[in-house]
Protein backbone atom coordinates (compact mmCIF):
# COMPACT_ATOMS: atom_id res chain seq x y z
CA UNK A 1 0.00 0.00 0.00
CA UNK A 2 1.26 3.51 -1.08
CA UNK A 3 2.11 6.07 1.83
CA UNK A 4 -0.51 8.06 1.68
CA UNK A 5 -2.04 10.62 4.58
CA UNK A 6 -3.80 9.16 7.52
CA UNK A 7 -7.84 8.99 6.90
CA UNK A 8 -9.73 11.67 7.98
CA UNK A 9 -12.56 9.97 9.91
CA UNK A 10 -14.40 12.47 11.37
CA UNK A 11 -14.30 15.00 8.50
CA UNK A 12 -15.68 12.08 6.38
CA UNK A 13 -18.46 11.08 8.44
CA UNK A 14 -19.47 14.73 8.71
CA UNK A 15 -19.33 15.08 5.07
CA UNK A 16 -21.42 12.43 4.74
CA UNK A 17 -23.77 13.04 7.24
CA UNK A 18 -24.45 16.18 5.34
CA UNK A 19 -25.22 14.80 2.17
CA UNK A 20 -27.38 12.12 3.65
CA UNK A 21 -29.38 15.33 5.11
CA UNK A 22 -29.45 17.34 2.47
CA UNK A 23 -32.52 18.49 0.41
CA UNK A 24 -32.43 19.15 -3.34
CA UNK A 25 -31.53 23.07 -2.51
CA UNK A 26 -28.49 22.05 -0.25
CA UNK A 27 -27.02 19.65 -1.68
CA UNK A 28 -26.68 22.41 -4.97
CA UNK A 29 -24.72 24.27 -2.40
CA UNK A 30 -22.61 20.98 -1.34
CA UNK A 31 -21.42 20.76 -4.60
CA UNK A 32 -17.55 20.66 -5.00
CA UNK A 33 -16.66 22.95 -8.30
CA UNK A 34 -13.69 20.48 -8.99
CA UNK A 35 -13.72 16.68 -8.94
CA UNK A 36 -11.36 14.13 -7.52
CA UNK A 37 -8.42 13.29 -10.08
CA UNK A 38 -8.89 9.66 -8.80
CA UNK A 39 -11.88 7.12 -8.95
CA UNK A 40 -12.60 4.65 -6.59
CA UNK A 41 -13.45 1.29 -8.13
CA UNK A 42 -16.93 0.47 -7.24
CA UNK A 43 -18.29 -3.22 -6.49
CA UNK A 44 -22.17 -3.54 -5.84
CA UNK A 45 -23.55 -5.92 -3.89
CA UNK A 46 -27.37 -6.06 -4.68
CA UNK A 47 -30.00 -8.83 -4.44
CA UNK A 48 -33.15 -10.26 -2.31
CA UNK A 49 -33.54 -9.40 1.52
CA UNK A 50 -31.93 -12.05 3.82
CA UNK A 51 -29.51 -13.22 0.86
CA UNK A 52 -26.20 -12.66 3.18
CA UNK A 53 -25.23 -8.90 1.83
CA UNK A 54 -24.13 -7.46 4.39
CA UNK A 55 -22.28 -10.58 5.76
CA UNK A 56 -20.56 -11.33 1.85
CA UNK A 57 -19.62 -7.50 1.86
CA UNK A 58 -17.75 -7.58 5.03
CA UNK A 59 -15.98 -10.68 4.26
CA UNK A 60 -15.19 -9.41 0.88
CA UNK A 61 -13.84 -6.03 2.28
CA UNK A 62 -11.66 -7.69 4.94
CA UNK A 63 -10.29 -9.67 1.85
CA UNK A 64 -9.63 -6.80 -0.59
CA UNK A 65 -9.38 -4.22 2.13
CA UNK A 66 -5.66 -5.32 3.17
CA UNK A 67 -3.93 -3.79 0.52
CA UNK A 68 -5.96 -1.00 -0.41
CA UNK A 69 -7.84 2.17 1.44
CA UNK A 70 -11.68 0.25 1.02
CA UNK A 71 -14.89 1.74 2.00
CA UNK A 72 -18.39 0.16 2.46
CA UNK A 73 -21.37 1.67 2.25
CA UNK A 74 -24.32 0.33 3.34
CA UNK A 75 -28.12 1.07 2.56
CA UNK A 76 -30.45 0.44 5.03
CA UNK A 77 -34.47 0.80 4.29
CA UNK A 78 -36.13 4.08 5.85
CA UNK A 79 -39.68 4.16 7.48
CA UNK A 80 -41.78 5.53 4.81
CA UNK A 81 -43.22 7.60 7.87
CA UNK A 82 -40.86 8.23 10.15
CA UNK A 83 -37.40 8.29 7.96
CA UNK A 84 -35.76 6.63 10.02
CA UNK A 85 -33.56 3.44 9.81
CA UNK A 86 -32.22 0.67 11.41
CA UNK A 87 -28.95 0.30 10.47
CA UNK A 88 -28.49 -3.50 11.03
CA UNK A 89 -25.30 -3.50 8.37
CA UNK A 90 -23.14 -1.39 10.72
CA UNK A 91 -23.82 -3.72 13.52
CA UNK A 92 -23.41 -7.17 11.29
CA UNK A 93 -19.57 -5.58 9.61
CA UNK A 94 -18.62 -4.44 13.40
CA UNK A 95 -15.56 -7.12 12.88
CA UNK A 96 -14.19 -4.90 9.95
CA UNK A 97 -13.95 -2.09 13.11
CA UNK A 98 -10.03 -1.15 13.64
CA UNK A 99 -8.71 -1.23 10.66
CA UNK A 100 -7.11 2.48 9.74
CA UNK A 101 -8.05 2.39 5.96
CA UNK A 102 -11.29 0.68 5.94
CA UNK A 103 -14.53 2.72 6.72
CA UNK A 104 -18.06 1.51 7.08
CA UNK A 105 -20.89 3.86 6.72
CA UNK A 106 -24.49 2.84 7.12
CA UNK A 107 -26.91 5.20 5.47
CA UNK A 108 -31.05 5.26 5.54
CA UNK A 109 -32.63 4.82 1.54
CA UNK A 110 -34.87 7.63 3.14
CA UNK A 111 -37.24 8.95 0.04
CA UNK A 112 -35.21 6.42 -2.43
CA UNK A 113 -37.05 3.65 -3.79
CA UNK A 114 -34.47 1.51 -6.61
CA UNK A 115 -32.49 0.00 -3.83
CA UNK A 116 -30.24 3.26 -3.43
CA UNK A 117 -30.04 6.14 -0.95
CA UNK A 118 -30.73 10.00 -1.67
CA UNK A 119 -27.72 11.81 -2.63
CA UNK A 120 -25.47 8.25 -2.92
CA UNK A 121 -24.35 9.89 -6.09
CA UNK A 122 -22.72 12.96 -3.77
CA UNK A 123 -21.43 10.64 -1.28
CA UNK A 124 -19.69 8.38 -3.56
CA UNK A 125 -17.74 11.13 -5.34
CA UNK A 126 -17.44 11.83 -1.47
CA UNK A 127 -15.15 8.72 -1.41
CA UNK A 128 -13.42 9.64 -4.23
CA UNK A 129 -12.24 12.70 -2.67
CA UNK A 130 -11.36 11.36 0.32
CA UNK A 131 -8.57 8.84 -1.68
CA UNK A 132 -10.31 5.66 -1.50
CA UNK A 133 -8.62 2.72 -3.40
CA UNK A 134 -12.29 0.99 -3.74
CA UNK A 135 -15.94 1.00 -2.24
CA UNK A 136 -18.28 -1.74 -1.95
CA UNK A 137 -21.74 -0.48 -2.22
CA UNK A 138 -24.45 -2.52 -0.60
CA UNK A 139 -27.92 -2.04 -1.80
CA UNK A 140 -31.27 -2.30 0.43
CA UNK A 141 -32.70 -5.97 -0.81
CA UNK A 142 -34.64 -5.66 -3.65
CA UNK A 143 -36.77 -7.34 -5.97
CA UNK A 144 -36.62 -7.97 -9.69
CA UNK A 145 -37.62 -4.35 -11.19
CA UNK A 146 -34.79 -2.48 -8.68
CA UNK A 147 -31.59 -2.26 -10.94
CA UNK A 148 -30.31 1.45 -10.53
CA UNK A 149 -27.67 0.21 -8.67
CA UNK A 150 -25.77 -1.05 -12.23
CA UNK A 151 -24.84 2.51 -13.20
CA UNK A 152 -23.44 3.67 -9.68
CA UNK A 153 -21.04 1.00 -9.50
CA UNK A 154 -18.57 -0.57 -12.11
CA UNK A 155 -18.98 -4.40 -10.94
CA UNK A 156 -22.78 -5.11 -9.94
CA UNK A 157 -22.64 -9.03 -7.85
CA UNK A 158 -26.16 -10.07 -7.67
CA UNK A 159 -26.07 -12.47 -4.74
CA UNK A 160 -28.65 -15.05 -4.71
CA UNK A 161 -29.72 -17.65 -2.36
CA UNK A 162 -30.32 -21.79 -3.12
CA UNK A 163 -34.13 -22.56 -3.85
CA UNK A 164 -35.03 -19.00 -3.73
CA UNK A 165 -37.70 -19.11 -6.52
CA UNK A 166 -38.14 -19.88 -10.33
CA UNK A 167 -34.50 -19.56 -11.91
CA UNK A 168 -36.34 -19.46 -15.22
CA UNK A 169 -38.60 -16.49 -14.08
CA UNK A 170 -35.58 -14.59 -12.76
CA UNK A 171 -33.63 -14.82 -15.80
CA UNK A 172 -36.21 -12.64 -17.09
CA UNK A 173 -36.13 -10.13 -14.75
CA UNK A 174 -34.01 -6.71 -15.69
CA UNK A 175 -31.61 -7.23 -12.13
CA UNK A 176 -30.73 -10.19 -13.00
CA UNK A 177 -29.94 -9.25 -16.54
CA UNK A 178 -27.83 -6.25 -15.52
CA UNK A 179 -25.33 -8.26 -13.20
CA UNK A 180 -21.94 -9.05 -13.68
CA UNK A 181 -21.23 -11.71 -11.13
CA UNK A 182 -24.20 -13.99 -10.60
CA UNK A 183 -23.47 -15.44 -6.46
CA UNK A 184 -25.11 -18.13 -4.76
CA UNK A 185 -24.50 -17.46 -1.30
CA UNK A 186 -24.79 -20.10 1.85
CA UNK A 187 -23.29 -22.66 -0.70
CA UNK A 188 -23.31 -25.37 2.30
CA UNK A 189 -27.02 -24.97 2.11
CA UNK A 190 -29.09 -27.75 0.18
CA UNK A 191 -29.66 -26.91 -3.53
CA UNK A 192 -26.80 -24.33 -3.98
CA UNK A 193 -24.80 -26.49 -6.74
CA UNK A 194 -28.46 -27.70 -8.06
CA UNK A 195 -28.63 -23.67 -8.46
CA UNK A 196 -26.07 -22.60 -9.43
CA UNK A 197 -25.79 -24.42 -12.45
CA UNK A 198 -29.63 -23.83 -13.70
CA UNK A 199 -28.36 -19.96 -13.76
CA UNK A 200 -25.22 -21.07 -15.83
CA UNK A 201 -27.18 -23.27 -18.35
CA UNK A 202 -30.12 -20.44 -18.87
CA UNK A 203 -27.48 -17.86 -19.01
CA UNK A 204 -25.79 -19.58 -21.67
CA UNK A 205 -28.59 -19.16 -23.57
CA UNK A 206 -28.47 -15.50 -23.10
CA UNK A 207 -27.53 -13.61 -26.61
CA UNK A 208 -24.32 -10.87 -26.37
CA UNK A 209 -22.76 -9.36 -28.60
CA UNK A 210 -19.18 -10.17 -29.55
CA UNK A 211 -16.74 -9.49 -26.69
CA UNK A 212 -19.46 -8.90 -24.01
CA UNK A 213 -18.82 -9.79 -20.77
CA UNK A 214 -20.46 -13.36 -19.61
CA UNK A 215 -21.43 -12.75 -16.42
CA UNK A 216 -19.69 -16.10 -14.43
CA UNK A 217 -21.85 -18.17 -11.84
CA UNK A 218 -20.04 -18.58 -8.26
CA UNK A 219 -20.55 -20.57 -5.16
CA UNK A 220 -19.75 -18.70 -2.15
CA UNK A 221 -19.76 -19.12 1.63
CA UNK A 222 -18.76 -16.75 5.21
CA UNK A 223 -17.27 -20.43 6.47
CA UNK A 224 -15.12 -20.96 3.17
CA UNK A 225 -12.95 -18.08 2.27
CA UNK A 226 -11.61 -20.06 -0.60
CA UNK A 227 -14.82 -18.75 -2.21
CA UNK A 228 -14.24 -15.15 -1.07
CA UNK A 229 -11.17 -15.06 -2.34
CA UNK A 230 -12.59 -16.48 -6.11
CA UNK A 231 -14.61 -13.70 -6.07
CA UNK A 232 -12.49 -11.39 -5.38
CA UNK A 233 -10.75 -12.50 -8.16
CA UNK A 234 -13.68 -12.58 -10.59
CA UNK A 235 -14.17 -8.57 -9.55
CA UNK A 236 -10.58 -8.01 -10.70
CA UNK A 237 -10.85 -9.57 -13.60
CA UNK A 238 -14.45 -7.94 -14.41
CA UNK A 239 -12.40 -4.53 -13.68
CA UNK A 240 -9.90 -5.30 -16.18
CA UNK A 241 -12.15 -6.13 -18.91
CA UNK A 242 -14.06 -3.06 -18.13
CA UNK A 243 -10.60 -0.70 -18.75
CA UNK A 244 -10.15 -2.40 -22.45
CA UNK A 245 -11.93 -0.08 -25.77
CA UNK A 246 -13.23 2.55 -23.43
CA UNK A 247 -15.83 0.89 -22.21
CA UNK A 248 -16.25 2.34 -18.85
CA UNK A 249 -17.60 5.34 -20.94
CA UNK A 250 -21.18 4.18 -20.94
CA UNK A 251 -20.99 3.35 -17.53
CA UNK A 252 -20.00 6.98 -16.83
CA UNK A 253 -22.66 8.44 -19.30
CA UNK A 254 -25.58 6.54 -17.39
CA UNK A 255 -24.12 7.44 -14.12
CA UNK A 256 -24.41 11.20 -15.07
CA UNK A 257 -28.21 10.79 -16.19
CA UNK A 258 -29.21 8.72 -13.00
CA UNK A 259 -28.10 11.88 -10.78
CA UNK A 260 -29.90 14.59 -12.96
CA UNK A 261 -32.74 11.94 -13.33
CA UNK A 262 -32.96 11.70 -9.43
CA UNK A 263 -32.42 15.36 -8.25
CA UNK A 264 -35.00 16.43 -10.95
CA UNK A 265 -37.47 13.92 -8.78
CA UNK A 266 -36.63 14.71 -5.72
CA UNK A 267 -37.19 18.55 -6.77
CA UNK A 268 -40.20 17.89 -8.68
CA UNK A 269 -41.82 15.73 -5.23
CA UNK A 270 -40.50 18.71 -3.34
CA UNK A 271 -42.97 21.20 -5.51
CA UNK A 272 -45.69 19.10 -5.41
CA UNK A 273 -46.15 18.53 -1.59
CA UNK A 274 -46.20 22.51 -1.47
CA UNK A 275 -49.01 23.28 -3.57
CA UNK A 276 -51.95 24.35 -2.15
CA UNK A 277 -55.80 23.74 -3.23
CA UNK A 278 -55.94 26.66 -5.42
CA UNK A 279 -52.72 25.15 -7.21
CA UNK A 280 -54.34 21.66 -7.06
CA UNK A 281 -58.01 22.77 -8.62
CA UNK A 282 -56.06 24.06 -11.41
CA UNK A 283 -55.92 22.14 -15.10
CA UNK A 284 -53.47 19.82 -15.23
CA UNK A 285 -51.31 21.60 -17.60
CA UNK A 286 -51.09 24.50 -14.83
CA UNK A 287 -50.38 22.27 -12.27
CA UNK A 288 -46.89 21.13 -14.48
CA UNK A 289 -46.47 24.96 -15.03
CA UNK A 290 -46.71 25.90 -11.68
CA UNK A 291 -44.68 22.94 -10.17
CA UNK A 292 -41.70 23.45 -13.28
CA UNK A 293 -41.62 27.20 -11.64
CA UNK A 294 -40.93 26.10 -8.60
CA UNK A 295 -38.63 23.94 -8.82
CA UNK A 296 -36.28 26.26 -10.63
CA UNK A 297 -33.97 28.86 -8.53
CA UNK A 298 -35.60 31.92 -7.17
CA UNK A 299 -33.26 33.86 -9.88
CA UNK A 300 -34.15 31.61 -13.05
CA UNK A 301 -37.83 31.33 -13.05
CA UNK A 302 -38.51 33.68 -15.46
CA UNK A 303 -42.31 34.37 -16.57
CA UNK A 304 -43.53 30.94 -16.68
CA UNK A 305 -47.22 31.22 -17.96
Amino acid sequence: MTQREPLDRHALGRRLSKLANAGPSELLQLQRADHSPTQARRIGLTGAPGAGKSTLAGHLALHRGKECRLGVLAVDPSSPRSGGAILGDRIRMDELAGSAELYIRSIGSRSASDGLADNLPEMLDTMDEFGFDEVVLETVGVGQAEYAARAQVDTLVLVLLPESGDIVQAMKAGIMEMADVFVVNKADLPGAQKMATDIQRISTLTRRAEGAWRPPVLLASSSQPATIGNLSATIDAHQAWLLQDDRRDALLQARARYRLRRYIERCAAQAVAGLDKDALGQPLERQFAITVRAMLPPDSQGDLR
